[in-house]
């Protein structure tokens, strides 16, 4: 069992949908990118102002002990487990941790050289993911022997994944909402751009219901040329019909004479051979009867979608076989025929009819045929 064509509509809005969905998917993909990459950032950016608060705050004894900062730059570096740590290394074992670091195994305890900047994230810790920004630093308490400090500060990637995910959700949100709006948008256009294709196939419905003579005029440019066709091929087949009544009546008409000879003659008691002869007589004008009528039922003025066929080829081969017949004539045939003329309709009837109108030419003529054939000018 053969599937059923999809409708236009139903391909334009699987197509139209698919679009859309490539379209958002990639406009989403490189929105979360951005976001990404921004928070991230923007997760450095908080991290290393961090880190130089510390530089800014911590001292150093001539004993070689660390002093914090009095208030650390985030309330949060005081309070345990609050996932947001600091880290202090130095020479001969110097080091101090936030509260907030206090008795967690943290993952950071290298030491950079002075000026060394390193960000990594996220660090997959026992603790979980952190992102660390770290900077070296040479701190010159004597100046025969300054100090090297490593600055450490940490941040568990939770908050920044709960700032990711609910950005992505209201990016989805979104971006469903404004698809279906445009999806929605989209249907409401292809019904509008497709309404003459259904005004089209309502007019031809009507057509064939009776109901309409041919279909109106009043259709887009781009449909001008396919409802002209189609009102061509309504007249065509409303001639062809009305030809093929009237050759049937015809028909029927033209047999009632030679039908009556017939009876007369079987009735009038004439003789076998007198019989015989009117019977021969009769048939052969009902042969020819319905030899005229079926040929002038099949003959058309013109035929839809016909190639339009050039006349002069069609002449010259006739013209050459009369000539042969009618050589003893010596009858010159002579052409004007327009370049531009053309014959719409089938080829046997361009023969037939330059056949009957140059061989009665040929027949009657003394000496010259001349053929002329002029384009019509369009109604």
């Amino acid at each position: 069992m053969s599937r059923r064509p999809l409708s236009l509509q139903a391909r334009s809005t699987i197509a139209a949908g698919l679009a859309l969905a490539a379209f958002l998917g990639l406009t989403g993909f490189a929105l979360d990118q951005a976001y990404y990459d921004a928070a991230v950032a923007a997760m450095r950016d908080r991290l290393q102002s961090y880190v130089y608060a510390y530089l800014a705050g911590v001292e150093i004894s001539r004993g070689q002990k660390l002093i914090p900062p009095e208030t650390p730059p985030n309330p949060d570096f005081a309070r345990p487990g609050s996932g947001l740590y600091a880290l202090i290394l130095g020479d001969d074992e110097l080091r101090w941790e936030s509260p907030s670091a206090l008795g967690r195994e943290l993952p950071f305890d290298a030491q950079l050289a002075p000026n060394e900047l390193r960000f990594d994230g996220p660090v997959q810790t026992a603790l979980g993911g952190m992102f660390v920004l770290s900077l070296g630093v040479s701190w010159e308490v004597d100046p025969r022997r300054p100090v090297t400090l490593t600055i450490h500060v940490a941040q568990s990637e939770q908050q920044f994944h709960r700032q990711v995910t609910a950005f992505r959700r209201t990016l989805a949100r979104w971006l469903g909402g404004l698809g279906l709006v445009l999806l929605a948008l989209q249907l409401a256009l292809l019904r509008w751009g497709l309404g003459p294709l259904r005004r089209v196939a309502r007019d031809v419905d009507q057509v064939m219901r009776g109901e309409r003579e041919r279909l109106p005029g009043s259709y887009p440019p781009e449909l001008h040329l396919l409802t002209q066709s189609l009102n061509e091929m309504i007249e065509f087949g409303r001639e062809q019909l009305d030809r093929y009544r009237n050759t049937m009546s015809d028909l029927a008409h033209s047999l009632k004479t030679p039908l009556a000879v017939l009876r007369n003659e079987l009735e009038s008691g004439m003789s076998e051979a007198g019989l015989r002869e009117a019977v021969g007589q009769q048939v052969q004008r009902m042969h020819d009867i319905v030899s005229y009528q079926l040929s002038r039922a099949t003959a058309s003025r013109h035929q839809v979608f016909s190639a339009p066929l050039a006349i002069e080829p069609a002449a010259e081969g006739i013209v050459s076989s009369l000539e042969k017949v009618y050589a003893s004539k010596g009858v010159l045939c002579e052409f004007e025929i327009d370049p531009r003329a053309r014959f719409f309709g089938a080829e046997g009837d361009l023969m037939e009819l330059l056949g009957n109108l140059l061989e009665n030419a040929f027949k009657w003529a003394r000496g010259r045929v001349l053929l002329t054939v002029r384009e019509l000018p369009p109604p």
